[in-house]
C-alpha cells in the first residue's frame, strides 16, 4: 500500500497539470493566454505586498538583533514559568505572530541549546505547528483584497494562538 502511495505521489502534480491543460483545450479556451493573465495578476499582488513583507521582516530582525526578545523573555519568565511555559519559549510565541521563518530561527537556536527531544524542544515544535503568523497573514491577505476593517479577526486569531500555546504546554507535559 505504501509503495502505491509513493508511486501515486510522484505522478499527482504532472497529472493535475495535464488535466487542467487538457480540459482547457477541450473547452476551446486559450490556456496559454489565461496562464499569462494569471501570472500578471500574481506579479501585481506580489508588488503590492512587498513593502509590507519587508517591513515585517525588518522589524522582527531588529527586535531579535537588539536583544529585546531575550530581555522580554527574561522579564516574562517569572510569570510564564508558573503556567508551565519556560522563559526561553516566550520569544517564539511573539515572533511567530509576525514571521514563521524568524520563529523557526529561534526554534533552531532552542534545539541547539536544549535539544529537540527536550521538553522545550517538544513544546516549541508543537507550538510552531498549532499557531499562526497572525499579523503577517492579516496584513498580506487583507491588503491583497483591500480589507480595511478586520472586525473580530485579530481577537479570534489571538485566542486561537493562546489555545495553541496552552495545548503545546499540555502535550509537552
Amino acid at each position: 500500500m505504501m509503495d502505491f502511495l509513493i508511486f501515486l505521489s510522484d505522478f499527482i502534480m504532472p497529472l493535475l497539470i495535464f488535466y487542467i491543460i487538457g480540459y482547457g483545450l477541450l473547452s476551446k479556451l486559450s490556456v496559454y493566454d489565461m496562464f499569462i493573465q494569471g501570472a500578471k495578476k500574481g506579479l501585481m499582488t506580489t508588488a503590492e505586498l512587498l513593502p509590507t513583507l519587508c517591513g515585517l521582516m525588518a522589524g522582527v530582525s531588529i527586535l531579535r538583533a537588539s536583544g529585546f526578545l531575550d530581555d522580554a523573555a527574561a522579564l516574562a519568565g517569572g510569570v510564564t514559568e508558573w503556567f508551565g511555559l519556560p522563559a526561553p519559549v516566550v520569544p517564539v510565541i511573539f515572533v511567530k505572530m509576525f514571521s514563521s521563518s524568524a520563529a523557526t530561527g529561534l526554534v533552531l537556536d532552542l534545539f541547539r541549546e536544549y535539544g529537540p527531544d527536550s521538553r522545550i524542544g517538544w513544546m516549541t515544535s508543537i507550538m510552531m505547528s498549532c499557531t499562526e503568523t497572525i499579523f503577517y497573514t492579516m496584513s498580506v491577505y487583507f491588503m491583497s483584497v483591500h480589507i480595511k476593517k478586520s472586525r473580530y479577526t485579530l481577537a479570534g486569531a489571538l485566542l486561537a494562538t493562546l489555545a495553541g500555546v496552552a495545548v503545546s504546554i499540555l502535550l509537552a507535559g
